[in-house]
C-alpha cells in the first residue's frame, strides 16, 4: 500500500472501464483523483456501443470516495481544450497539485476499408483519440513544470499502436499518433524529471470490446457471435492462452509507471499485451 502516496492523479476516460480502474487503483495505493470522462453518448459510436454515462461516472466517485481518497469528478469532452484546461485547472486549485496524468479516454470504430471510412468516423476517432490526448497533456503539463517536483504521463495506446490491424484504419493511425506524441513528449519534458511512456493493451474485458459487433470483428459470418465463441477466436491472437485481459492488469502497468519505481523509465512502450504483438 502507498505506492503513490500523496499524490493527485488526472485521468480521462474515467466512468468505467480501464479508467475507473485506475482511478480505484491508483486511490487504493494512496492517490486522490482529478477524474473526467464524456459521460454521454458519441453518435458514430454507439452503433457499436453505448457511451458511459453520468451514472458511470458518479459510481467512479463513489468508489474511490469508499477507498477514503478525495476525487474531483467532471463531465468533460476531451475534444474542449478549454473545458477540459478548466476542469484540470480547478482540481489542481482544490487538491494542490497534479502529479500524474493517464491519457486514457478513447473509441474504437471498427470493420470498414481504410478507402471506405467515413469522414465523420476518422474524424471522431482521431480528435478523441490522438488531438483528445494531445489536449490532456497540453492542459496538464503547464502545472507539472511549474511544480518543479516532476511528474509521470501515462498515455493509452494499444497494440494497434505497435502493428497493423485490417478493417480498422482509423484507430489504429491514431493509436500509433500517441506513440510518437509519447516519444516527443520523454525528450521535451525530462529537464523537468516529467516521465512519459505509453501502455499497449491487447483486448481488454470492457464494454468497447464486449459487444457483438466487436466479435463480429473477428466472426464476420456468423449472425450473433456469442461471448463464448468469441472468446474462441480472441484466444488464437495472443500468445498466452487468454482471449482478454482484465482492466486491472492494465492499470497495475500504469500504477508501476505513476509510481517511484519507475523513477528512471521514460520513453518506453509497455505492452500488457499476452503476448500479441509478439505472436
Amino acid at each position: 500500500m502507498g505506492r503513490v502516496e500523496g499524490k493527485v492523479a488526472f485521468i480521462t476516460g474515467a466512468a468505467r472501464g480501464q479508467g475507473r480502474s485506475h482511478a480505484l487503483r491508483l486511490a487504493q495505493e494512496g492517490a486522490d483523483i482529478i477524474a473526467i470522462d464524456i459521460a454521454e453518448d458519441i453518435p458514430s459510436v454507439t452503433r457499436f456501443y453505448p457511451g458511459a454515462t453520468e451514472a458511470d461516472l458518479a459510481e467512479t466517485v463513489t468508489q474511490v470516495e469508499a477507498l477514503d481518497r478525495r476525487i474531483i469528478a467532471t463531465k468533460v469532452d476531451v475534444r474542449d481544450y478549454d473545458a477540459l484546461k478548466s476542469a484540470v485547472d480547478a482540481g489542481v486549485a482544490e487538491l494542490g497539485h497534479v502529479d500524474i496524468v493517464s491519457a486514457n479516454a478513447g473509441i474504437f470504430l471498427h470493420s470498414d476499408k481504410t478507402h471506405e471510412v467515413s469522414e465523420t468516423d476518422w474524424d471522431d476517432v482521431l480528435d478523441i483519440n490522438l488531438k483528445g490526448v494531445w489536449h490532456t497533456v497540453k492542459a496538464a503539463i503547464p502545472h507539472l513544470i511549474s511544480q518543479g517536483t516532476g511528474g509521470s504521463i501515462i498515455l493509452t495506446s494499444s497494440t494497434a499502436g505497435i502493428k497493423g490491424l485490417a478493417n480498422v484504419a482509423p484507430y489504429t493511425a491514431s493509436k500509433h499518433g500517441v506513440v510518437g506524441l509519447m516519444k516527443t513528449l520523454a525528450l521535451e519534458l525530462a529537464e523537468y524529471n516529467v516521465r512519459v511512456n505509453s501502455v499497449h493493451p491487447t483486448s481488454v474485458a470492457t464494454t468497447m470490446v464486449l459487444n457483438e459487433t466487436t466479435f463480429k470483428l473477428f466472426l464476420p459470418d456468423v449472425e450473433h457471435p456469442t461471448e463464448e465463441q468469441a472468446a474462441e477466436v480472441f484466444t488464437t491472437t495472443n500468445a498466452l492462452p487468454v482471449p482478454w485481459v482484465e482492466p486491472v492488469d492494465i492499470s497495475n502497468a500504469l500504477l508501476f509507471l505513476a509510481s517511484d519505481e519507475s523513477r528512471y523509465v521514460t520513453g518506453l512502450e509497455m505492452k500488457i499485451d499476452a503476448g500479441f504483438t509478439t505472436k
